[in-house]
């Protein structure tokens, strides 16, 4: 291995602490407590050594979003692989998603409540990003109804899962009933 290849390796290794430590910590004590100082005390590096993976905190947040991406499409298409029929697949992906947001509220919020300094819904929209939501319209769009644009209707499920991911973790919808609504919502919208 030649010495840039050890260095890139290094640096990329440099970045994914960074990330994981910014996550943890957002995830134990929220988004305020990760501060640039906080990171550089938890990995052991200087400051302007965080500052030469990432320009600040957005960055950082930006960064965390994209790996979250990464995982929600992931478990989005374990949950629909696993079951038989547009129904079931529909119902599964939509548990796996408010699961994701459930247990992953920090990453949650980087993925959609906060300024990371990500395109959304554009040309320029980042991979991961894309992926999440080709994740949603794969299972959704076979069960957008006739006459109805897949895309359109897979932005309005979204916005129903994240409706329901953001008042329930709000305290504004009592998580008990979730399945009951996962099961209206797939009865109802998707009509299926």
């Amino acid at each position: 291995m030649s010495v840039q290849e050890r260095k890139e390796r290094e640096r990329a290794g440099r970045e994914r602490l960074i990330v994981a430590v910014a996550r943890e910590l957002a995830e134990q004590q929220g988004w305020d407590a990760v501060t640039t100082r906080r990171l550089a005390e938890r990995i052991e590096y200087s400051q302007p050594v965080l500052y030469s993976h990432f320009r600040g905190k957005r960055e950082i947040i930006g960064a965390v979003a994209l790996e979250g991406a990464a995982e929600m499409a992931a478990a989005l298409r374990a949950a629909a692989r696993a079951e038989d029929g547009p129904h079931k697949r529909v119902a599964a992906l939509a548990r796996a998603y408010l699961d994701f947001a459930e247990r992953n509220p920090a990453v949650y919020d980087a993925m959609f409540q906060l300024d990371g300094g990500l395109a959304f819904a554009r040309e320029d929209t980042p991979e991961p990003l894309k992926d999440g939501f080709a994740a949603l319209l794969e299972s959704l769009g076979e069960v957008a109804g006739d006459g109805v644009h897949p895309g359109l209707f897979t932005e309005v499920f979204w916005a129903s899962l994240h409706g329901l991911a953001t008042l329930t973790r709000a305290g504004r919808l009592p998580p008990q009933d979730t399945e009951a609504r996962v099961e209206l919502l797939v009865d109802r919208l998707a009509a299926i």
